[in-house]
């Protein structure tokens, strides 16, 4: 049986590009977003380009109440998933976000809608003893920045919620990943100052799908940012809160 993987945000670039990966080598998908109608596009373009099974539904990550009734959803329409990604994020405005009832948004978008749909994944591939689970974080969440410190400490949350969650199903046979990007070129970005390296969604796509053949819990990508972040985590905290970061 080929595998079968559930997208979540998969409207993203990055979802978008990571699917494509996985069809290319012939995975049956399931995508999942707000947005029924690129939804629908996408899932055109992905048949007719790879030849493969893919079906879409609704999702939304704030909307936790719903999560539950959605998994058995797909699980109905897909049964024996072979792994979930997990690729939806808000990236919001720092300054808007130090107003609580706009930070609100930045916290559930990119952690408490994660843990809650991913609840329900880790409790499936427990059962099946088998299956990976992919989190896309951000080095954002590595050190707290003023110029982004809401959603870091959203994507920090998720990347340590990750973390055990691995410790958790690793002795299950699950595979839990950790994606760390750093810059991408997605709407999500565009426009931001003081970008650099910019990846490829296409890149940082097919990278993510090449993880499972490789043993990294963590992974950085591009590569590179596991050492620019290890320098920034390593700056001493007088000298780093006098930076403008």
């Amino acid at each position: 049986m080929s595998e079968r993987v559930l997208i979540l945000g998969a409207t993203s670039a990055i979802a978008r590009a990571t699917a494509a990966a996985f069809a290319a080598r012939g995975a049956a998908l399931y995508l999942a977003s707000r947005d029924a109608d690129e939804l629908q596009r996408i899932a055109a373009d992905l048949r007719l380009r790879y030849d493969v099974e893919v079906r879409y539904g609704l999702f939304d990550a704030e909307a936790t109440e719903s999560h539950e009734a959605f998994f058995k959803s797909v699980i109905q329409h897909m049964p024996t998933l072979s792994g979930v990604v997990l690729a939806f994020g808000y990236l919001g405005n720092q300054q808007a976000a130090q107003d609580f009832s706009v930070g609100a948004k930045v916290i559930t978008s990119n952690f408490t809608g994660a843990v809650s749909i991913l609840s329900h994944c880790a409790n499936y591939f427990e059962t099946l003893q088998s299956g990976f689970i992919i989190g896309i974080s951000s080095v954002a969440g590595d050190r707290g920045r003023q110029s982004n410190y809401m959603y870091g400490a959203a994507k920090g949350a998720l990347s340590l919620y990750l973390q055990g969650l691995r410790n958790r199903l690793f002795v299950r046979g699950v595979r839990v990943i950790t994606i760390k990007p750093g810059f991408v070129d997605t709407a999500m970005t565009f426009g931001l100052p003081g970008l650099f390296l910019v990846a490829s969604p296409q890149h940082i796509g097919e990278r993510i799908v090449a993880t499972l053949g490789k043993s990294a819990d963590v992974v950085y990508l591009p590569s590179f940012w596991r050492y620019i972040m290890l320098i920034i985590k390593h700056i001493p905290e007088p000298v780093f809160k006098r930076m403008k970061l």
